[in-house]
């Protein structure tokens, strides 16, 4: 069994604020030695659950968050940015089953640290009209190669975004949101053994799903201000629904994840 850890660290017990988060903040070095450990975690998990390979890409900012030395040896690290497929980045049929740490809810959902790809330009993302947040996005990329969605850590808010695509699906609520910059965390090892538990789990069950994604996705992308949705319109074939949003409609799930992404790159240089 292949499995592939997608790790975030908004989702992080631990971690609730902007100087944890930010390379240049007081608090980040600390919470990237949490991240790790969670993903330390994760991994442990896996190969319990009869894992033979685990992949695990660092999926927050910069992507050079994980600290290679405190990192399980068992496991392979995908680290950097840009990546072309950014948090799924080499996620394919050949992997089993996705994983998710440290992840947090959605944009304009009240958990800690909520955001959708990029806090500074996205205000909302819907597919086929439905508010979508990192995971949910993730997860229809996992199934459209037929990946299985494993297991999930992170707050209470996520939980619930995860329950309304499948109670099928693994979670281990690692701390419940207290406002956007606030939240009660289980103790470090306490998560860490959910975490862990979660995902030997996960490998073994027989009840997961692949989420496939809509037959026509139907992608509207919501920016903060109409410069940002402007530039983003030189993606070919979006279109500009609204001031400050833009439509990208194709058969194919993961073209429309292409143009999600190309959609916030572009946005991000205004």
């Amino acid at each position: 069994m292949r499995v592939y850890i997608s790790a975030d660290i908004e989702g992080t017990a631990g971690v609730s604020g902007r100087s944890q988060t930010a390379v240049t903040g007081e608090g980040y070095q600390a919470a990237c030695r949490l991240m790790t450990e969670e993903v330390n975690a994760a991994v442990d998990g896996a190969f319990r659950g009869g894992a033979h390979e685990v992949v695990v890409n660092d999926s927050h900012g910069q992507m050079l968050n994980i600290i290679l030395e405190l990192l399980d040896p068992r496991a392979d690290l995908l680290h950097g940015a840009p990546k072309p497929w950014s948090m799924v980045e080499g996620l394919d049929g050949s992997f089993d089953l996705l994983v998710c740490t440290g992840y947090h809810a959605r944009a304009g959902s009240a958990g800690t640290l909520a955001h959708t790809y990029s806090s500074a330009v996205v205000h909302e993302v819907t597919l086929c009209g439905a508010p979508v947040g990192e995971f949910a996005l993730n997860a229809y990329y996992a199934g459209s190669y037929g990946v299985r969605a494993g297991a999930v850590a992170g707050d209470d808010e996520l939980e619930r975004e995860v329950r309304a695509l499948s109670g099928a699906i693994r979670f281990a609520r690692v701390k419940e949101a207290r406002g956007r910059f606030g939240a009660l965390s289980k103790g470090a090892e306490r998560s860490r053994a959910m975490i862990r538990d979660a995902v030997a789990d996960a490998c073994s069950a027989q009840d997961l799903p692949v989420l496939a994604p809509p037959e026509m996705p139907d992608l509207v992308a919501t920016f903060m201000h109409p410069g940002q949705a402007q530039v983003a319109a030189l993606c070919p074939g979006s279109e500009r629904v609204s001031p400050v949003s833009l439509r990208f409609r194709h058969p194919e799930f993961r073209e429309v994840f292409r143009a999600l992404r190309a959609m916030i790159t572009l946005a991000s240089t205004v």
